[in-house]
């Protein structure tokens, strides 16, 4: 077979048919889509339908309808296909011809449609050792970007192939650290379908940041809507079931162009992804933390307990300075009395002792994890007792075992705590047994291994 156009199409509930994905040619699987002038939807097709429109030549088409019915040139504002030198494809809701990028082709037209939602166009899988993925940018397909001016709103969002965004050197997050950041997965179960955690949850957590940090936010539809056509539009990055997940990043910062303090009079909501594996190179097993004595990560009254960008890169120099020592992070005191847990560089974290199971109470200072949320109620139902209070260095010192929890790193046990030179190991050097039971009570739900009592996964469809 030479080489061959084709595209998918969709038929929504006022009967239009649209471009939902495209690929050309020689099985190289670039997308086409994006060369519908008006970014076109990505949804998938209905349920009841979806046609595959191959283009091969001028004036002669073969129809064959199984549950569908196949676009037809007339459909394009009575448009008919001109010198084969073009190479058109034609969008029938748009009545406009866009030239396809693989130039003159054979000789032949015809359409086929295929019932169900079972087909959905040929895509190319990416060529990458899942068995070896670490926690690094792998650039994927597409973002998503969404703007919002001086009336608070945003705009309706698309998305765009993945790159580089232009940005004004006096925006409010270049200079003013106007931004926040959120981090969510979505798996892939083992009979392929794709489920996200909680992702209502990061919407109303960015929502709480953007209010401390004067800036508007999404709506938690417009947040879980365009987290949900990013992870679409690139679902074969997904990697396979048990072998990783796609990591999700949303972005809201202060895009536009401010001298004086003050904030920025444009917005801008993004959001990409890449998949992942561990975060901590240890992946399931005890990592060694220090605590941190001179520096500090968050005040009373500062923004500790949102997720602000500016959060970030001050716990750099101490967790540099760990890791250059063999350590696997930092663990962070209370800035006032200088001997409560707080959190590690971008974890909660947890201590064990008995049945008892405690975790530093949200006062302002630490970041609200969701997965800290969602551990503490999988621990209640696993009947242990679980409280949220202020948890002393000595307490920590004297537990039975300690894990870490967050986004990136689901739970994570911890091997070893050293303070002041004094390092104290638990679990006897292994993954301690609450950390296993909890992990993978979690992980089961996420991965869509246990059945979701608690209602937290979204599957996309």
């Amino acid at each position: 077979m030479g080489a061959w156009s084709f595209v998918n199409w969709f038929e929504d509930n006022s009967g239009k048919w649209g471009v939902w994905e495209g690929c050309y040619g020689a099985g190289d699987g670039s997308i086409l889509g994006t060369l519908a002038g008006g970014h076109p939807s990505f949804l998938p097709p209905r349920e009841t339908s979806s046609a595959v429109f191959l283009v091969k030549t001028e004036g002669e088409r073969e129809r064959r309808d199984h549950g569908g019915e196949c676009p037809s040139t007339e459909t394009a504002g009575q448009q008919h296909l001109r010198s084969w030198r073009d190479a058109l494809l034609i969008l029938p809701h748009s009545s406009q011809w866009y030239p396809s990028p693989m130039g003159p082709l054979s000789r032949e037209i015809r359409c086929e449609a295929t019932a169900g939602t079972t087909s959905r166009g040929a895509s190319t899988v990416p060529e990458l050792d899942w068995d070896n993925l670490g926690f690094g940018l792998v650039p994927t397909d597409y973002m998503y970007i969404m703007k919002c001016f001086k009336d608070g709103n945003f705009q309706k969002g698309e998305l765009q192939k993945y790159g580089n965004i232009d940005l004004s050197p006096s925006s409010g997050v270049l200079n003013y650290g106007q931004g926040l950041f959120e981090g969510l997965k979505a798996y892939r179960t083992a009979e392929g379908k794709i489920l996200l955690f909680r992702p209502e949850e990061n919407a109303l957590r960015m929502k709480m940041g953007a209010e401390r940090m004067c800036m508007p936010y999404p709506s938690v539809q417009q947040f879980v809507d365009a987290v949900k056509q990013t992870v679409w539009a690139n679902r074969h990055w997904v990697p396979p079931a048990g072998k990783g997940s796609l990591y999700i990043r949303p972005l809201l910062f202060g895009s536009g162009a401010v001298l004086g303090l003050a904030p920025a009079p444009e917005y801008t909501f993004l959001v990409y992804v890449s998949p992942v594996g561990n975060y901590f190179k240890e992946g399931l097993a005890p990592i060694n933390l220090v605590v941190e004595s001179h520096f500090h990560r968050a005040t009373p009254g500062g923004t500790g307990g949102i997720k602000t960008i500016g959060n970030y890169a001050p716990v750099l120099k101490a967790q540099s300075a760990a890791k250059s020592k063999g350590y696997s992070d930092v663990i962070y005191l209370d800035s006032i009395k200088k001997k409560y847990l707080e959190e590690v560089s971008s974890c909660n974290i947890f201590i064990v002792k008995g049945n008892k199971i405690s975790t530093p109470a949200l006062e302002g200072t630490i970041l609200p994890g969701i997965t800290r949320k969602s551990i503490i109620e999988v621990g209640r139902t696993h009947g242990f007792e679980v409280a949220e209070r202020p948890v002393s260095i000595d307490e920590l010192m004297d537990a039975d075992e300690v894990f870490c929890t967050g986004t990136a790193v689901v739970v994570s046990p911890v091997g070893s705590v050293t303070y002041l030179g004094k390092r104290v190991q638990y679990g006897n050097k292994g993954v301690g047994l609450v950390s296993q039971q909890l992990y993978s009570a979690l992980t089961s739900i996420q991965m869509g291994l246990a059945e979701d009592k608690m209602g937290w996964t979204v599957e996309l469809r």
